[in-house]
């Protein structure tokens, strides 16, 4: 094993920020335009092609580059700053058992935070009983609309909802509402890519979102009232939510 990859130095790179920071950085990481994408594809590539050989420096730039992410990913789904730690540590130490497996049909971003995901839900799965809301249940969309639907202001959802409103609206997330609901919102993942991360239909990964979303609706502006037939679409709640992750960065 690398020497880069212990569990001090581990503790020592990655900041321990709760769940809304995470969430912020996280947002904030995912809208800033990049001028240098290809440059950093062929980069990652070359390090990856290193790694796959046996270079330790390889891999341990790789970790460097991924472990905030991972970690935002670990925070996220288990809402334990301990046990996020302890899992991103998991997921790369399989990461770098494997890494010679990794073919190159998908960005090694993608396949990374696969590995990661599956690290968590294994534990999850290991701990307790199957989630409340699973992942294989039928579709029954109660929205005309479940894609993204930006640009459009929702003028009866308004306010400014601070940091400790968003993390505890985050961790009253039903756990598979709120896997999805990560990957999608915070992380920037489409359905598509979701599906293949935790191994379901992209039905059931729009309609885990749309309950996410629904019942972030309800924590975030319990006052609200909006009769049925003059309601916004709930994909809406996505401007609302970068509206909350805004107010969220400017009351820090």
């Amino acid at each position: 094993m690398f020497a880069g990859f212990g569990a001090d130095k581990f503790h020592a790179g990655v900041r321990r920020p709760n769940v809304a920071t995470c969430a912020i950085s996280a947002t904030e990481a995912n809208v800033i335009p990049s001028t240098s994408a290809k440059g950093r594809d062929d980069s990652q590539i070359n390090l990856v092609k290193r790694a796959q050989a046996g270079d330790e420096q390889a891999f341990a730039t790789l970790f460097q580059q991924h472990k905030n992410r991972v970690y935002s990913v670990c925070l996220l789904m288990t809402k334990d700053v301990a046990e996020a730690e302890d899992l991103t540590q998991e997921a790369f130490l399989q990461v770098f058992r494997t890494v010679g497996s990794f073919r190159g049909d998908a960005a090694f971003s993608t396949w990374l935070y696969r590995v990661a995901v599956n690290t968590v839900l294994m534990k999850l799965r290991r701990r307790k009983s199957p989630p409340t809301i699973s992942l294989d249940e039928p579709v029954h969309s109660e929205s005309p609309s479940l894609h993204r639907d930006f640009g459009k202001n929702d003028p009866d959802l308004s306010g400014v909802v601070d940091r400790i409103a968003l993390r505890r609206a985050l961790q009253e997330l039903p756990e598979g509402c709120r896997r999805i609901f990560a990957l999608h919102e915070v992380e920037g993942y489409q359905h598509h890519e979701i599906a293949q991360l935790l191994d379901c239909s992209i039905g059931n990964s729009k309609s885990q979102l749309h309950k996410a979303k629904l019942k972030m609706r309800s924590l975030l502006f319990p006052k609200t009232k909006i009769r049925r037939r003059h309601a916004k679409p709930v994909a809406s709640v996505g401007d609302e939510f970068a509206t909350v992750l805004k107010s969220a960065k400017q009351s820090r």
